[in-house]
C-alpha cells in the first residue's frame, strides 16, 4: 500500500506538528511531547478532559480538543498506548483546579497507562477520575469489549458537562450515562496497514469481508462473502439493537474507517434510518463521516447511544473542534 509519508517512525511527530500548524489559535503542543492541548488550558475551576491512545485512528483523538470536548490529547505510536510519562504531562497542563477526567477506550495497553498516569497526577494532589469505553458488541464479554467509534459520543457527553461547570463526580456520571447507554459494531472490505511494518494486518480475499473488527487492524469474528450494503447495515444494526433496548429516541453515528467514500457511508445510513423507523426507535441526530479511523482500512461502523433528556442537552451543547462542530 502506498502512502505518503516521509520517515515512517516520524509519523505521529510530523503529523502533530502538522495538526498544530493548521489550527495555530486553538491547539498546542506541550514541548517535548505528543500531546495536543487547547491554547487556553488549564482553565482555572474547570474540570479537565483528557482521552488519547495509539494513532492512526485520525481524527480521534487530537481533532476533539476544544471548546465542549477534551483540553488535551496524548498521541502514543501508530496502534500503541500513548505512556504514562506522556499522559501525566497532559493531566498536568489541564487541570485547573478542579480535577481531571479521562477517558479511555478498552484496551489493555491504554488502561494500565492511563491508571499509572491517574496514580502519578494524584501522588501530586491533582484530583483524577476515569470512564472506560467498551461500546463493540462483536466481544460477547462486556468486561472485554474494546473501545470504538461510540468513544467520541463520550468525549462529547464528558467535555459538555465540564464546560458547563460541573463537578468532577457530575463529570463521570455524564461519561458513564453516555458509556452505558451506548453500543457500536463495525466491519471491514480491506485490512489497513501501519506505516512501519509495511505489510497489511490481515489478509482478505478479492469478494470478501470482515465482520467484527477492531480499531488497530485486528480482524473480526467472522469472515464472509461481500453483500450488499443493505444486508451490511442490517447486520451490523441487527447486532447492536439485539445487545440492548434502544425504544425511545437515539443518536446515530455511521463511521468510516479510513477509505470509505462518504458516499457509501450515507447507503448505509439510509439502511439503518429505515430499520430503526421499524422498531419504533425515533432518530433524534445522525452523524456520518469519519471519526475513528483505522489507518486506510476500507470500512464501517454503526453506533447507537439511547438518549434521556440529559444526554440530549449534553449532544446539542457547543463545540468547536478541528472535527467536531455543534
Amino acid at each position: 500500500m502506498k502512502k505518503i509519508m516521509n520517515d515512517p517512525n516520524e509519523v505521529v511527530q510530523e503529523m502533530t506538528e502538522g495538526l498544530t500548524a493548521a489550527h495555530p489559535d486553538e491547539l498546542k503542543q506541550l514541548p517535548g511531547t505528543m500531546v495536543i492541548a487547547k491554547m487556553n488550558a488549564p482553565i482555572s475551576g474547570k474540570v479537565g478532559i483528557v482521552s488519547g491512545g495509539g494513532s492512526g485512528h485520525e481524527p480521534a483523538h487530537a481533532g476533539y480538543v476544544g471548546e465542549g470536548m477534551l483540553d488535551a490529547a496524548v498521541a502514543g505510536e501508530v496502534f500503541t498506548s500513548p505512556t504514562p510519562d506522556q499522559i501525566f504531562e497532559a493531566i498536568k497542563a489541564v487541570d485547573g483546579g478542579a480535577g481531571v477526567f479521562l477517558v479511555i477506550k478498552n484496551y489493555t495497553g491504554d488502561v494500565l497507562n492511563f491508571e499509572m498516569a491517574a496514580e502519578l497526577a494524584e501522588a501530586e494532589g491533582i484530583k483524577v477520575e476515569k470512564v472506560v469505553v467498551n461500546d463493540d458488541v462483536a466481544v460477547d464479554d462486556p468486561s472485554s469489549r474494546r473501545g470504538i467509534a461510540g468513544t467520541i459520543f463520550v468525549h462529547k457527553a464528558a467535555g459538555a458537562k465540564a464546560d458547563q461547570g460541573g463537578s468532577l463526580q457530575e463529570v463521570k456520571a455524564a461519561a458513564e450515562r453516555a458509556v452505558n447507554n451506548m453500543r457500536s459494531m463495525g466491519m471491514a472490505l480491506t485490512p489497513c496497514t501501519v506505516p512501519a511494518a509495511g505489510s497489511p494486518s490481515f489478509q482478505l480475499g478479492e469478494n470478501e469481508m470482515e465482520i467484527g473488527i477492531g480499531i488497530h487492524g485486528e480482524s473480526g469474528i467472522e469472515r464472509k462473502e461481500i453483500t450488499s450494503a443493505d444486508d451490511i447495515a442490517k447486520e451490523l444494526t441487527e447486532q447492536v439493537l439485539d445487545d440492548f433496548d434502544f425504544t425511545g429516541e437515539a443518536a446515530v453515528m455511521i463511521n468510516g474507517l479510513g477509505s470509505t467514500p462518504e458516499m457509501e457511508l450515507y447507503i448505509v445510513n439510509r439502511k439503518v434510518q429505515a430499520i430503526l423507523a421499524d422498531r419504533g426507535i425515533t432518530v433524534y441526530k445522525t452523524f456520518v463521516g469519519e471519526y475513528m479511523t483505522s489507518l486506510e482500512m476500507t470500512g464501517c461502523s454503526v453506533t447507537l447511544l439511547k438518549l434521556d433528556d440529559e444526554l440530549k442537552t449534553l449532544l446539542d451543547a457547543p463545540a468547536q473542534t478541528p472535527a467536531f462542530h455543534s
